[in-house]
C-alpha cells in the first residue's frame, strides 16, 4: 500500500467507525516514508542539532539530513514551538522530511523533537523533560528524542538487526 493511500484508509476507516488501532503495515508505510526521503532538513541556526542527528541516522542506517539555517526564535511565541519550527522550516523547503526540536508547549514543558512529512504531518516525535530536570547535555537530549522517536515507529539500531 502506497503512504498517500495508507493515509486516506486509516481516514476512511475512521470515518466510518471501523477503526480498530495501527497496523504493521501502517508503520512499515511511514518507516518507508523516512527512509526514501531524499530532502531531510533541520531547521536550525547552528549545526549542533544536525551533527548529533546524523549520528542517529546513520546509526539506524537512514538518509543524512542537512541544516536549514532559518530563524526560528519567532516560533517560541507559539502555543508548541517544535511544531511551529517544523511548520517554518516546510514553509521555506521543497523537503521531504522535517527534523524539528524545541520547546514542547509554555516555558518549563520540556522539549519536543518531531518528524513532519512533506505535508507537515506527525510521523512520530521525542520527547524530554526540561533540561532543569534531566540535566543532559543539549546533545545527549537531542541524540536519546531522536531514537526515541525511531525506536518509536519500529526503528532499530544497526547492530541490533
Amino acid at each position: 500500500m502506497a503512504f498517500e493511500d495508507m493515509i486516506k484508509n486509516a481516514f476512511e476507516e475512521s470515518r466510518n467507525n471501523c477503526r480498530f488501532g495501527d497496523t504493521l503495515e501502517e508503520i512499515k508505510e511511514i518507516q518507508d516514508y523516512i527512509k526514501n526521503a531524499e530532502k531531510i532538513y533541520v531547521p536550525n541556526k547552528n549545526g549542533i542539532k544536525v551533527e548529533v542527528l546524523n549520528e542517529v541516522l546513520e546509526e539506524y542506517n537512514l538518509p543524512k539530513a542537512e541544516i536549514l539555517q532559518i530563524n526560528t526564535n519567532t516560533a517560541d511565541t507559539s502555543r508548541i514551538p517544535a511544531l511551529a519550527k517544523a511548520y517554518m522550516a516546510l514553509d521555506q523547503s521543497d523537503a521531504d522530511l522535517i527534523i524539528a526540536r524545541g520547546r514542547l508547549g509554555i516555558p518549563g514543558s520540556g522539549s519536543l523533537l518531531i518528524f513532519i512529512d512533506h505535508k507537515g504531518r506527525i510521523l512520530t516525535c521525542g520527547t524530554s523533560p526540561s533540561h532543569l530536570i534531566h540535566g543532559n547535555s543539549l546533545e545527549q537530549a537531542v541524540y536519546e528524542e531522536a531514537c526515541e522517536a525511531l525506536e518509536k515507529i519500529g526503528f532499530k539500531k544497526k547492530a541490533e538487526t
